[in-house]
């Protein structure tokens, strides 16, 4: 791991000596992959130069130890072991930074939430789901794009679909992907009764075109008028796009927007989105052994949270965490149940490491 570290610290003395070239400047991409690089290794170089002067410091008390007597001889052994309980959580420190990092953590999202099992309520309960996750990014300060929906009468989606725009927005919610459960009395419900409904959730990382090549001869796109809840015309021009990836057989609906043009560029965007979904399950699937670094299977059948209104208690079974924080999490506030996401996730990726 040290050889690794000083090859890293190299590497960061060497972008440092790039970024102090005025030449750079002239090159802008250039420019902004160093600077990118440079602040993607900082954390790892300050810790480890945290790690080498408390292990320097450590030595020097120990040598001041073995030279002094009596009470002397007590404060420095005290501080040399002081230095070497740093030094410990230090290198745990590095370990998880030197983890291999997800390419797609810092991409934003597209969130699919579907009602399922419950009807009407599955569908309110979707529109919860969907109001959550809008406001955790309200409060990350990131921005809610709405692709595509289909709403029910009383409220709620059958099913809905929106980008998330911020930086680091998957690594914060690709966790969210599976089935979530809600325990609790509907609204329509007049004898007080609870009812048990489900809604599934798929959060794929954003795609950008050189993430996914996609030839236009593979696509089939048809244009029709679009229509809202009802079947009433919400439209009088043929804005609505659905669009076939014919070698994969996916179908990516976008009628949301007046514009043609940006129904089919939201339709695209889906379209890529679940592509590059699909490619890294295939690569899950060719490296089974990887499943050990991730949190659950990684399966959109799994129920991964129950939501139980009458004990105002919120279960995530994949880490059997338990929190009774139900109205602040519909509210947005999902930090606590995303750290522990994380921090579980690492544990498993290290756990893998020791393993390997």
């Amino acid at each position: 791991m040290f050889d690794r570290l000083d090859e890293i610290v190299a590497t960061y003395r060497d972008l440092e000596s790039q970024l102090a070239d005025p030449a750079i400047h002239d090159d802008g991409n250039r420019y902004q992959e160093v600077a990118r690089r440079h602040a993607e290794l900082g954390e790892i170089v300050r810790t480890y130069e945290a790690f080498t002067a408390a292990r320097a410091d450590r030595e020097a008390a120990r040598e001041m130890a073995a030279e002094s007597e009596g009470e002397d001889r007590e404060l420095m052994q005290a501080e040399a072991d002081q230095l070497g309980e740093r030094m410990t959580e230090l290198e745990e420190q590095l370990k998880v930074l030197l983890l291999p990092k997800d390419p797609n953590d810092d991409k934003d999202v597209i969130v699919e939430i579907r009602a399922g099992a419950g009807g009407d309520e599955a569908g309110l309960w979707a529109g919860d789901l969907h109001a959550m996750y809008t406001r955790f990014a309200e409060r990350q300060g990131w921005k809610v794009d709405e692709m595509s929906s289909s709403a029910q009468g009383i409220g709620g989606f059958k099913e809905v679909v929106f980008e998330i725009k911020g930086r680091g927005a998957y690594s914060k919610l690709k966790h969210e992907s599976g089935v979530h459960r809600v325990q609790r009395v509907p609204a329509t419900e007049s004898q007080g009764r609870i009812h048990t409904s489900t809604a599934t959730v798929a959060v794929l990382p954003a795609a950008e075109d050189v993430d996914v090549e996609v030839d236009p001869g593979d696509l089939r796109v048809d244009v029709y008028r679009s229509s809202g809840p009802g079947g009433q015309s919400v439209n009088t021009t043929d804005s609505a796009v659905r669009i076939t990836h014919v070698p994969t057989g996916l179908v990516v609906s976008c009628q949301d927007e007046k514009s043609q043009h940006q129904n089919r560029d939201k339709a695209m965007r889906i379209l890529r989105a679940r592509l590059l979904d699909a490619e890294m399950e295939r690569q899950r699937q060719a490296r089974a052994d990887a499943r050990r670094g991730q949190i659950g299977t990684g399966d959109r059948s799994e129920k991964i949270r129950s939501y139980n209104y009458a004990e105002n208690r919120v279960t995530d079974h994949r880490i059997n965490l338990k929190l009774h924080t139900l109205p602040q999490l519909l509210g947005g506030e999902m930090e606590e149940l995303v750290e522990a996401l994380t921090q579980a996730e690492r544990a498993a990726q290290l756990a893998a490491e020791d393993h390997a």
